[in-house]
C-alpha cells in the first residue's frame, strides 16, 4: 500500500509570501510550476482551474508544496486553525533553536499558541505556533 509521504499541501493566498516564510525556516525551491488543463481539472475536482505551485524541500527531503488557486481564489478572514480541528491538525517540524524560530515566527506576522514548554519527561521543548495564514505549526526542538 503507503510506500512513503510524498508531500504536505497547504493552500495559501499570496504564493510569494508563503514562500518566503517557509524559505527562511529552511526550506529550499524545488520546483514552481503553473497547472491548467484537463489532468489538473480532473485531479482537484475544479473545472477551469489554474493552480500555482511551489513544492519546497526541507534539509531532510521531506516535502511542502503551496498552492495559490488563481482562478478560484477562497476569500475568507484568515482565522488561526485551532489544535482540535477535524482533519488535518498541524505539521511538526523539527528546530535547531525554537526559541529563535518562535521570534522569527511572530516577526513574520505568525503567532504562537504557547511559548516553547519543556515536555514532562525533559527531551524536547515543544511550541505551537500558527503560519502567517493561519496554518497551526508545531514546532520541536530536542534536548540533548
Amino acid at each position: 500500500m503507503i510506500k512513503n509521504t510524498r508531500h504536505t499541501g497547504i493552500v495559501v493566498r499570496d504564493l510569494d509570501r508563503a514562500f518566503r516564510f517557509y524559505e527562511a525556516l529552511g526550506f529550499k525551491l524545488w520546483k514552481r510550476e503553473v497547472e491548467s488543463g484537463d489532468f489538473i481539472s480532473t485531479v482537484v475536482g475544479i473545472e477551469n482551474v489554474k493552480v500555482e505551485t511551489a513544492k519546497l524541500k526541507a534539509p531532510d527531503n521531506s516535502m511542502l508544496e503551496l498552492l495559490q488557486y488563481h482562478s478560484h481564489p477562497k476569500e475568507k478572514e484568515i482565522v488561526n486553525a485551532p489544535s482540535n480541528q477535524l482533519g488535518c491538525s498541524h505539521i511538526a517540524f523539527s528546530v535547531i533553536d525554537i526559541d529563535k524560530t518562535c521570534d522569527f515566527i511572530l516577526q513574520q506576522g505568525g503567532s504562537l499558541v504557547n511559548p516553547p514548554a519543556l515536555s514532562a519527561n525533559g527531551l524536547v521543548k515543544v511550541a505551537y505556533c500558527h503560519d502567517p495564514e493561519g496554518v497551526l505549526l508545531e514546532l520541536v526542538e530536542e534536548i540533548m
